[in-house]
């Protein structure tokens, strides 16, 4: 809604349309009015205020876009004040929903090309990051056969179901559910190609998740029957590659890589894990920029991080001012404002209500 409280107002809706339109989004590189960001425009005498609609709650670059749009607003020097509101609406990939009775936004795969690279505390913590900035965050726990979230987010059990569906845990704000919660702690899942597709799908379909902008999905580690099964079930948003700083784990995460661009699943980027002195550092970088692909960052080496995922205290909650849980939440928002990216600019019929101008009624 926009609104003009005055007749003698020196500055008029368009004026102030005029000058936002010439500020952009940094990561979609179009305008804010025409992605139909700008929305509530109020004007009373030389005061205007609005609110701006980002693409995500946890978007990195919130300080620039106000800085920009402040320096737009002030080549009018009618305009002596103005107040910014803010808001979210993360943009919705429309295949899932054509694919899948379930209200996910978007989805994301958190895998690695071997074991023992961190991937389960990597998409720990990016979903309790996420969920930290508003966003509606589900965790699905697809390590059929390992199954590790329960333990790492602090409740090993699930609540009763409602309704013939299965319910998630939730803790930290995030919604997660996990074979482990359908299996005895000491029984193994001795399951081949057809078991495991069965139980990915039904992971998917059979649990109430309800709305979610992000459903972030813990794969089990290399190429194989999961993975395949995870891209046949349900559309993703893209994957995010995990990887430690030794070549034997490069080595692996670039057949992940691979695989997914092999699958048509965009590829969100490379993370490299445990980066340090006792691992080195760098290799994950090179990876990314060898194969043209984005670099998410570095998590360092910290034994808090262990110790936190044993006791059900992810380090971004036990100890959010440690370097290691900075990086998450750095990481958290450049994987938020990558998947709007994603969405936006390959799938731009995805999103009609960013394609808008100012809203007027």
């Amino acid at each position: 809604m926009s609104k003009n409280n005055s007749d003698q107002n020196n500055v008029s809706i368009e004026e102030v349309q005029s000058l936002l339109s010439t500020v952009n989004d940094p990561e979609l590189h179009r305008d804010l009015v025409s992605l139909n960001m700008i929305r509530d425009v109020e004007i009373v005498d030389d005061h205007v205020a609005f609110t701006i609609v980002l693409t995500t709650p946890a978007c990195p670059l919130k300080g620039k876009i106000e800085a920009d749009t402040r320096a737009a607003l002030a080549n009018n020097p009618n305009i002596k004040d103005v107040t910014i509101s803010w808001d979210s609406s993360v943009p919705q990939d429309r295949r899932i929903s054509q694919q899948i009775d379930q209200k996910f936004k978007n989805t994301i795969a958190v895998s690695s090309g071997k074991g023992g690279v961190g991937k389960t505390t990597v998409a720990v913590n990016l979903a309790i990051g996420l969920a930290d900035s508003g966003a509606s965050v589900g965790l699905l726990d697809a390590d059929i056969l390992g199954p590790n979230v329960p333990t790492m987010m602090g409740i090993k059990t699930m609540p009763a179901p409602r309704d013939r569906k299965l319910i998630p845990a939730e803790n930290y704000g995030v919604s997660y559910f996990s074979m482990a919660f359908l299996t005895k702690p000491d029984q193994p899942l001795v399951w081949r190609g057809p078991m495991l597709h069965s139980a990915i799908r039904q992971l998917l379909t059979d649990v109430d998740w309800g709305e979610l902008d992000y459903l972030v999905i813990d794969l089990p580690p290399g190429t194989g029957d999961a993975q395949l099964s995870l891209a046949q079930s349900i559309p993703l948003s893209g994957a995010v590659i995990v990887t430690q700083p030794m070549q034997v784990a490069i080595d692996d995460a670039l057949r992940g890589l691979k695989m997914f661009e092999h699958l048509e699943v965009p590829i969100i980027g490379v993370i490299e894990n445990m980066s340090g002195e006792f691992f080195g550092s760098g290799a994950g970088e090179a990876l990314a920029i060898e194969y043209d692909v984005p670099y998410l960052g570095s998590v360092p080496l910290d034994a808090q991080v262990r110790i936190g995922g044993d006791s059900g205290k992810p380090i971004i909650v036990s100890n959010p001012e440690s370097p290691a849980a900075e990086a998450f939440r750095t990481i958290t928002q450049t994987i938020a404002a990558r998947i709007s990216v994603l969405t936006l600019t390959n799938r731009p019929e995805s999103h009609p209500s960013l394609n808008g101008r100012i809203d007027r009624s």
